[in-house]
């Protein structure tokens, strides 16, 4: 691990994937000296001919001068039904502490209560924007627990339509982050986009959203015909249009005032707080478990882990602009490497029999009526499972008891432990840079509260 660290940090052409703006500058960053770097993005402001320190704000004044606000819960900029109590001094925020579980809706709890058939529906609600990556998740974990192999289709099915649900997830950021900037010319782009993907889902499991598609032992369906066409129109037009989105906001100046410089964090900070995913790689970690820890093949594609320099707004912004393009490289890898064959594991334990095998065999409608009403039982034991969400870590805790339920299981929510991160990127900045922190963290409340 140290060494591919340090591999991909000390060589600037592993950072970007493309010759664009936003690309460039990644790349400038990361050759300016740290120290210049922060002089030049203003972490210390000065405010009144005063020269403020975020770190060495006095959290702990006594006075009555400072005033505590409400931002939320249900502020449209917070991205759902986030609360932050906000302690200022006139328009500079001391301290932040962020209020959740305004949307708890026990889904964890929930999931105990439900078949391992069945558990992929209740998990593909939490983070509703990345469903097909939560799924995956939840079914590797049972699959584990399983000890079966799936065939090699589905497992490259299940890559393609993760990362088409991470460029999804990153376009309805781009959308939302240009709108909370004033910018309602990329909501409509990037919801535009999105509909492309959101289209092809729906040929593909007949949904939308919340697909129950990916499932343990395989995918529902095999991929609609003409799914090759579809998919490639999807990369040519959503790879050409980020370099619309680059020309959009990089450059303009409105956007870079509210991005460069806003909300740093030092790379030894988010190690401490535990944040994962783009958050982290703005700091120049580059910990993406796809490569770092790979599931599925990921280990059988090329894609680059695109790191940021300082952890401000802008990286953040960079990098997912990045990640989109480097999701469609890998997504036409699968597609000129999609193998034949089944599309779900035929183990009997998990899959029923052929429906023309159940007017034929007492045995096979028995084994059909039990799969579906007491599903199928799982060896005792627990397992950890991880993959690499939009937000971060996504991982699932699952304790089998031996029967066809989880006796437990607990979702590790990269929303949910981002959002730590929030007194610190806020501490010392303006009231008024609170909108595009929150933005840049990119939470999903469905998956914080759960």
């Amino acid at each position: 691990m140290s060494d591919l660290t340090i591999r991909e940090t000390e060589r600037p052409d592993l950072l970007v994937g493309e010759t664009s703006e936003g690309a460039q500058e990644l790349k400038r960053r990361a050759l300016t000296p740290p120290t210049e770097l922060r002089r030049e993005v203003g972490a210390i402001l000065e405010v009144d001919g005063r020269v403020l320190d975020p770190s060495s704000i006095d959290i702990e004044r006594s006075d009555d001068e400072t005033m505590i606000i409400n931002m939320g819960p249900a502020h449209p900029s917070t991205h759902g039904v986030l609360r932050l109590m906000l302690e200022l001094d006139g328009e500079i925020v001391l301290r932040v502490k962020p209020v959740v579980g305004y949307l708890h809706t026990g889904m964890e709890k929930t999931g105990e209560e439900l078949s391992y058939v069945q558990g992929a529906t209740n998990v593909t609600r939490m983070d509703y924007l990345s469903p097909v990556i939560n799924e995956l998740n939840y079914s590797l974990a049972v699959e584990k627990l399983l000890g079966i192999e799936i065939p090699a289709r589905a497992t490259w099915i299940r890559m393609m339509m993760s990362e088409l649900n991470r460029i999804s997830s990153h376009l309805v950021w781009m959308a939302t982050n240009g709108m909370d900037l004033g910018s309602t010319s990329m909501m409509i782009y990037g919801l535009r986009e999105r509909e492309l993907i959101l289209a092809f889902f729906e040929k593909t499991a007949g949904l939308r959203l919340n697909l129950n598609y990916v499932r343990p032992g395989g995918v529902a369906a095999d991929l609609p015909d003409g799914w090759e066409d579809d998919v490639l129109v999807i990369c040519d037009t959503i790879l050409e249009r980020t370099y619309e989105y680059d020309q959009l906001l990089t450059g303009q100046p409105i956007f870079r005032d509210r991005m460069v410089g806003v909300g740093a964090i030092l790379a030894e900070e988010a190690l401490a707080l535990g944040v994962t995913g783009p958050v982290l790689r703005s700091t120049g970690v580059p910990w993406d478990l796809r490569r770092t820890m790979p599931y599925l093949a990921y280990d059988d594609v090329e894609f680059d882990v695109i790191v940021g320099t300082y952890g401000d707004n802008f990286d953040r912004f960079a990098i997912r602009l990045n990640e989109i393009r480097e999701s469609i490289r890998i997504i036409r890898q699968c597609i000129e490497r999609m193998p034949r064959g089944d599309y779900r594991s035929q183990d009997p334990k998990v899959t029923p029999p052929p429906r023309a095998r159940i007017d034929e065999s007492m045995e096979a409608l028995i084994h059909h009526f039990k799969l579906f009403t007491e599903g199928f039982h799982v060896p005792t034991g627990e397992v950890y499972s991880a993959v690499e969400s939009p937000r971060g870590e996504l991982g699932c805790y699952l304790v089998s008891d031996g029967g066809p339920k989880p006796y437990r299981i607990h979702v590790r929510a990269p929303s949910f432990v981002n959002l730590q991160a929030i007194p610190l990127l806020m501490r010392g900045g303006f009231l008024s840079d609170a909108v595009p922190i929150i933005s840049t963290i990119d939470p999903v409340l469905g998956e914080v509260d759960r």
